[in-house]
Order: C-alpha cells, then structure tokens, then sequence
C-alpha cells in the first residue's frame, strides 16, 4: 500500500476519500499483489467463519457484551429458555457486515495509514476480547452501521445510548494497550460514508468496575430493572417497547408480567410490529401476538 508519509488517526476519513476520490475520477492507484491476495485470503477466511455455527453456542462473559444492558446480560446468562437461533436475514448481514469492516481497513491501507494487531486477543479481569485492529498506534473498533445507528458515531452520541456496550469494549481493549486516543470508524451500509468517532477520556468507563458489576448481577436470582421503560404510543393510552427493546431475544420473558400478567401483545401495523405492554383501546390492526406464543 502507498506511504506518502507518516498518517494520523484523526484524518483517516478524509484520506480515504481523497485517495477513493481520485480512483473516481479515473486515476489508477498502485496496490501490490501481495495486499490485493492478503484481501482476498481475508475474504475467504470471512467466509468460512461465517459458515460456522453460531446458534446455540454457551453463553459466556466476553469483552464484546460486557457491554451491554445488564437486565440484558442477566437473561443471556440465565435464561432457561432455549435459543431459537438466527434468522436468515441476519445471518446474511453479519456476512456483509463482517465483509464491509474488511473493505474499510482495505481502504484505510489505501490511503496510507498503518493497520496492525489484527484480533488480538486481549484479557481483562479474566474477561477475553479480541479487537479489530490498531491503526496508526492507536485502537480502533470497525463498526458497519444502518444510517440511524450510523449517526452516533457520525455525531458523536454513542456515549448517550450505547446499546450494545461498544463503548465498555473501547475501554477494554484501551485498557489492555495501554493507550487512550482510540476510537470508532464506521462505515454506513446504506451510502457508504464513513465517520471517525474519538470520545472524550470522560465518555469511557472503567473496564474493572464493569466487570465486577456484571458478575455481581448476573449471579443474582433476579433480573436488575428494565433497562428502557415502556413509552407511550400516541395519545390513546396504550404503551409500548421502547425501540432498543424491539430487537431484544428476551423481550417476552422479560415483559412478560405486562399486560395484567398476559404478556407483550404485538399487532402488525403497516411500519412493522408493535409491542405493546399495555392495550387502553384496542388498535384496528391484525393482532398476531399467538405467532409468538412461545417467545
């Protein structure tokens, strides 16, 4: 890959677009065969990978979840409730998610900034991780995001609702580095802007302190609060999942005391389901809630 001069972490985006930006206007850029055969070998790797089962695997404490919501965590940990396992659809996104991470440290090559420790795995308090990479001596988590999840990190408000625990990951693998000037680069799946997201010292979390609050939580014999509180939905009456619930495995065994003890009641509107957690006037929608009866 090319090496103009020795890079900086904060303009890897605008060096990337300057270097794609020439290929857009028709100049060739020299890429040694040995790089275009190291994608490729990624690529290949990716698939195989991919074609690994993930379902039904044990649930365990990882630097990649440690992270997240701790009612969350609790039911991944102890829920009795067998894994349904993953659908088509996001089996196939975490193939071209995985792909489109890979194409943006390509392209941070490109444009002539160093990319190292490649998943290296780190261990903190007993707990393992494996980072996506070091660029420029700094810590770098990769993220492939749809444009709503894209803009946290476009306009730096992933500390205010961290739904997946990233920022307790960035702090891990800091830790374990030894280095603080690390950060996000995302690429949006829907138009293919990236953003380089670097939060303040003051957003990131102690690594320890985590750690031991997750273990103290999930080792309780019941479930922390809720992590979001139902809202309203319009002004009939009847409430429902916040949207960081939607896309949660346990949300029924979690709401299931909702409903004067009936449990979520999901109608299909033409916008996609709706999870109600209470029903004050009935929509005038095709209830579905039997499709899910058992969670």
């Amino acid at each position: 890959m090319p090496r103009r001069k020795k890079r900086k972490l904060e303009t890897v985006v605008e060096d990337i677009y300057e270097v794609v930006g020439r290929l857009g206007q028709g100049e060739t850029i020299d890429v040694k065969e040995e790089h275009i055969d190291a994608y490729g070998e990624f690529m290949k790797q990716a698939l195989k990978d991919w074609l690994t089962p993930r379902a039904n695997q044990q649930p365990m404490l990882r630097m990649s979840n440690i992270g997240k919501p701790m009612r969350q965590l609790w039911y991944d940990m102890n829920s009795e409730r067998k894994s349904t396992g993953i659908n088509a659809p996001t089996m196939i996104k975490f193939l071209y998610g995985h792909i489109l991470e890979r194409v943006v440290l390509f392209l941070t090559e490109l444009a002539g900034h160093s990319v190292t420790d490649e998943q290296k795995e780190i261990k903190i308090n007993g707990i393992l991780g494996h980072m996506d990479c070091k660029i420029d001596g700094e810590v770098v988590d990769i993220k492939s995001a749809s444009n709503f999840a894209f803009q946290k990190f476009k306009n730096g408000t992933l500390a205010e609702n961290d739904i997946f625990g990233y920022m307790a990951q960035l702090s891990g693998y800091e830790t374990a580095e030894g280095t603080d000037k690390g950060g996000f680069l995302a690429i949006n799946k829907e138009t293919g802007e990236l953003a380089l997201y670097c939060p303040e010292e003051l957003d990131k979390i102690n690594i320890d302190d985590r750690i031991n609050k997750v273990r103290k939580s999930i080792s309780s014999k019941t479930p922390p609060e809720l992590c979001y509180r139902p809202i309203p939905e319009g002004s009939s009456g009847n409430f429902k999942l916040a949207r960081e619930c939607t896309y949660c495995p346990h949300k029924f065994e979690c709401h299931k005391d909702t409903n004067d003890g009936k449990g979520l009641r999901v109608f299909q509107y033409a916008k996609g389901l709706m999870y109600l957690t209470r029903v004050a006037k009935e929509p005038k929608v095709e209830e579905i809630t039997s499709k899910f009866a058992n969670g």
